[in-house]
């Protein structure tokens, strides 16, 4: 809450003792988002309320970050609503990005012992300026409220917005998209690349919809009501075809459109007080365990039961072929069947 601002927590659990964090650090503005890095994972990019970043270092005994933005350095004037780690650039230095509210999705790099910080692009609303008092011309910004970059194509990143839209943006052109989608009518929560098939994104938003991509076309392969304001979803490591959403009406939706094209194969409530929501949901990388996390704080851990991740049956004497290609041919056999006959792709 913008009027009360209090401060922040961040917490590392591991699921051998879930009833106590392993880490614990407290901070001056509400924590926003995080993000580990996959080459060195003891180093953990923190996203604020008040619109600075900071990397902590699990190796060091310190309570405070190792790195902070300041206002001096290129702080975000809004919450920073997502970070994400990059690949380490020429010189080998670390770097991430991070977008908030402010409309500035920056570049962030560990150059000896400070973060330096570039603006890769800055999301303009539709008609740029507004008239202001006494014809003073104001520039009104979009508002970035999550961001994703491509597996494979390294310059291509989505980025979602407050007012719906998501672009389609390059590393390398700071002041120009390549494409926008009319994706939503209000705030997209979360937009994410799938991790198998790379044409391939979905995003969700307070809209109460889920909807499905391909990136080079304009329109929604499929769209998902459910019913309530999605607070996030997320694509599932194991099967091309598997997803988790929540809503805020506390419930956890989990879908594989092998299985089913129409509706979710689960929807189970999670969070039972009216006064509480979901907003976070996740897969454990490994396990088919998803993990939801609510507007009180509270974390709630679940085993995804055998019905939802049920593997096709082997036939006698044949081997059913398991991997990447599989997860890739699987999806793009959906997608063939709702593309317009007759469109090239």
């Amino acid at each position: 809450d913008f009027m009360k601002q209090g401060h922040g927590m961040l917490l590392l659990y591991t699921l051998k003792n879930p009833s106590y964090p392993e880490y614990s650090f407290s901070s001056e503005s509400g924590i926003m988002c995080l993000d580990f890095h996959s080459d060195h994972p003891y180093l953990l990019a923190v996203g604020f309320y008040d619109g600075n970043v900071a990397i902590y270092n699990l190796k060091k005994a310190s309570s405070q970050p190792s790195y902070k933005s300041s206002a001096k350095s290129g702080k975000h004037t809004e919450p920073v609503w997502q970070v994400k780690w990059q690949k380490d650039d020429m010189d080998n230095n670390s770097n991430f990005f991070s977008v908030s509210s402010d409309g500035r999705i920056v570049s962030w790099t560990l150059v000896k012992s400070e973060l330096v910080h570039m603006d890769v692009i800055k999301l303009s609303a539709d008609g740029t300026t507004m008239q202001g008092p006494e014809g003073l011309q104001l520039q009104t910004f979009g508002s970035g409220t999550s961001f994703d970059f491509h597996k494979k194509i390294d310059y291509l990143f989505l980025v979602g917005t407050e007012e719906g839209k998501i672009y389609k943006c390059s590393k390398n052109y700071s002041n120009q998209f390549l494409d926008v989608f009319e994706a939503h009518h209000m705030a997209v929560d979360s937009v994410i690349w799938n991790p198998f098939h790379l044409k391939v994104f979905i995003s969700c938003s307070s809209d109460w919809t889920v909807k499905i991509w391909d990136h080079t076309i304009k329109t929604p392969m499929f769209v998902y009501d459910l019913g309530a304001a999605v607070g996030d979803v997320a694509w599932s490591p194991y099967s091309s075809t598997v997803f988790a959403a929540v809503t805020i009406d506390g419930q956890a939706h989990v879908f594989d459109l092998n299985v089913n094209k129409l509706e979710p194969l689960c929807t189970q409530l999670v969070v039972t007080s009216k006064k509480n929501k979901t907003t976070h949901v996740q897969f454990n990388p490994v396990y088919p365990i998803i993990i939801v996390g609510d507007e009180q704080g509270l974390i709630i851990c679940l085993k995804l039961s055998p019905n939802l991740r049920k593997m096709p049956k082997e036939k006698k004497g044949q081997e059913v072929k398991k991997g990447p290609e599989v997860e890739i041919e699987k999806l793009e056999k959906l997608l063939s069947l709702v593309r317009e006959p007759g469109s090239n792709e």
